[in-house]
């Protein structure tokens, strides 16, 4: 028998018989190991690729730890499309998906958000988490709250949007900004022929005109040589921040916050900005109150001075009314015996709510309006069926009133009772609104667990987001032409014809419907109808970039070129 090389001679048989049982007992070890560790290995990969939450789960594949990350990076440059393809495949239109560690949900179906948003309002709400990563930026205004705090906030909020003043005042902004700024710029462009981007001077029309609706000031971001302003720059800035949370861990947050870094610092150094110059108005303001001996309110019309007005005067006995509502102003210390307390407690009770209002009103409608102008570009003969509906609009308005001028001021062709005439452009912003919503998804949290109309089952602190861009996608929600920009859906013998508001969510629904709803379209129809009668647009960037941010916006802007139309009224 044979021994190899490395036994000494001097071994002895038994030891070196020894040696080599050794030797293949540690060699049948190590292969029984790896055979172990090779089954464990493929059998965790079986389970996992065959388990309903992970492998075949109904939405973008879960991997342990990282969830759904590697999906969301893989498609980041289109996911809202890809939200679409995935929801398409569901036959609930119902996905699963895991992100920064939440177990969170995503629909399509009209009955789920009807249940979501109205049926059992009541347990699903914003939640902690999102408001406290929405905190820095919207404080416990209206947008970021829930229970009594919001109920007071909608009630106070709504008394004022559904007074005739505001919404004359919200008409005169309009025409004003029209006149004065946003078509003489426009026509500027149309002579010397230079690209201009259009979702830029409508951010900035919008810009000025909720600046004067909500602080009763004029930024004046429409100056001819459209001068950067800090206040909008660290807006955006501060938006941009905050959306980062949402894609980083918590743990991470804490990290930044700590150390004061990335999107953390950035977010602080923008809020600084915007709540300085919140602050320099609300001061003015409240000095100007004061001089006029609390009678600011027939002086100024817009929602700062109605606001303060509920905070600074006995006029909030006229709307607080409940226990709970006396409770919730005792919360806020508004009503707090020191006056500087209380002065401090309305100050920032203000501000946060007329932030909210800015940061709704701005890039909603001037996105909106960017996206119709976009979708007029694709579809020629849709404006000019919206051209000839102004010209047909106008001739009627000179044969019923000859005392109207013959040429009048672009902001003004119509007045408020002469929009709702206007039914195909109505149908057509909404038509623009469904397949290009500016809010394209919004998310809630289950107070307890809960079954979905589909049979989802949530669980107590999982979220579930209203994907409003897929909805308008869906052949089982808007039948086979879904994906066509058709203002005739809307009509029924000539006249608009509203949908549900669940099916149409761009507004949201149920209790939390967008309170600023009717002057929104408002502005938007005096906007569009002004355009269309005066200029004609060349699209440069077909089709637009869009970036993920909390709105539907276009990466590189909206490039144009504008033709002025030879008209008369």
């Amino acid at each position: 028998m044979s021994y190899p090389n490395y036994m000494s001679p001097e071994m002895g048989r038994f030891e070196k018989w020894a040696l080599l049982l050794r030797e293949e007992s540690e060699e049948h070890t190590l292969a029984f190991v790896a055979t172990i560790l090779f089954v464990a290995v493929n059998a965790l990969i079986f389970i996992w690729w065959h388990h309903p939450l992970y492998g075949k789960n109904i939405g973008p594949r879960v991997y342990p730890f990282v969830g759904s990350l590697p999906s969301a990076i893989q498609h980041a440059h289109r996911l809202l499309d890809f939200s679409v393809e995935t929801l398409r495949k569901s036959p609930t239109l119902t996905i699963r998906y895991v992100q920064s560690g939440y177990t969170a949900y995503s629909t399509a179906n009209v009955e789920n958000v009807e249940y979501v948003l109205k049926t059992k309002f009541d347990n699903f709400v914003k939640g902690e988490r999102m408001g406290d990563v929405l905190f820095d930026l919207l404080g416990r205004g209206i947008f970021n709250a829930d229970g009594n705090l919001w109920k007071l906030q909608r009630k106070l909020a709504s008394h004022e949007f559904s007074s005739r003043s505001l919404r004359e005042f919200g008409v005169e902004c309009v025409q004003k900004e029209l006149q004065n700024r946003l078509v003489p710029v426009l026509s500027q462009f149309s002579e010397n022929g230079n690209v201009v981007d259009l979702q830029d001077l409508l951010m900035r029309f919008s810009f000025d005109n909720i600046c004067q609706l909500g602080f009763g000031v004029d930024p004046n971001c429409l100056e001819p040589s459209l001068p950067p302003v800090k206040f909008a720059e660290a807006f955006d800035k501060a938006n941009e921040c905050t959306l980062l949370r949402f894609r980083t861990f918590p743990i991470m947050l804490r990290l930044y916050k700590f150390f004061n870094i990335g999107i953390e610092r950035g977010l602080k150094e923008s809020m600084a900005v915007v709540h300085n110059f919140a602050q320099e108005v609300i001061e003015a303001r409240r000095k100007e109150f004061n001089e006029n001996h609390g009678d600011i309110g027939h002086a100024r019309q817009d929602l700062l001075s109605r606001f303060m007005l509920f905070t600074d005067s006995s006029n909030s006995e006229v709307l607080v009314q409940s226990d709970l509502e006396r409770k919730c102003i005792s919360d806020l210390n508004l009503d707090a015996s020191d006056a500087k307390e209380k002065q401090k407690a309305s100050d920032i009770f203000l501000r946060d709510m007329v932030i909210s209002f800015v940061l709704a009103g701005r890039d909603t409608t001037s996105l909106g309006l960017s996206w119709f102008f976009y979708a007029l570009g694709h579809n020629p003969h849709v404006e000019a069926k919206i051209y000839d509906e102004i010209k047909e609009q106008l001739q009627l308005q000179a044969q019923e009133d000859d005392s109207l001028p013959s040429s009048r001021p672009p902001g003004q062709l119509f007045t408020f009772e002469q929009l709702k005439k206007l039914h195909y452009l109505h149908a057509a912003l909404h038509e623009s609104l469904r397949l290009f919503p500016p809010v394209p998804w919004d998310s809630k949290h289950a107070v307890r667990d809960d079954v979905l109309p589909d049979g989802t089952v949530i669980l107590k602190g999982e979220r579930v987001t209203f994907n409003i861009y897929a909805m308008a996608r869906m052949e089982a929600n808007w039948g086979p032409d879904c994906n066509e920009f058709k203002p005739e859906r809307w009509l029924k013998d000539g006249v608009f014809v509203p949908e549900s508001p669940f099916k149409f969510a761009t507004f949201q629904a149920g209790p939390r419907i967008c309170l600023g709803k009717e002057m929104a379209l408002i502005q938007m129809k005096l906007v569009a109808s002004s355009l269309v009668y005066c200029f004609k647009f060349t699209l440069l960037e077909d089709p637009p970039r869009t970036c993920l941010s909390f709105v539907f916006k276009m990466l590189n802007g909206f490039p144009v070129i504008v033709h002025k139309r030879a008209v008369s009224t």
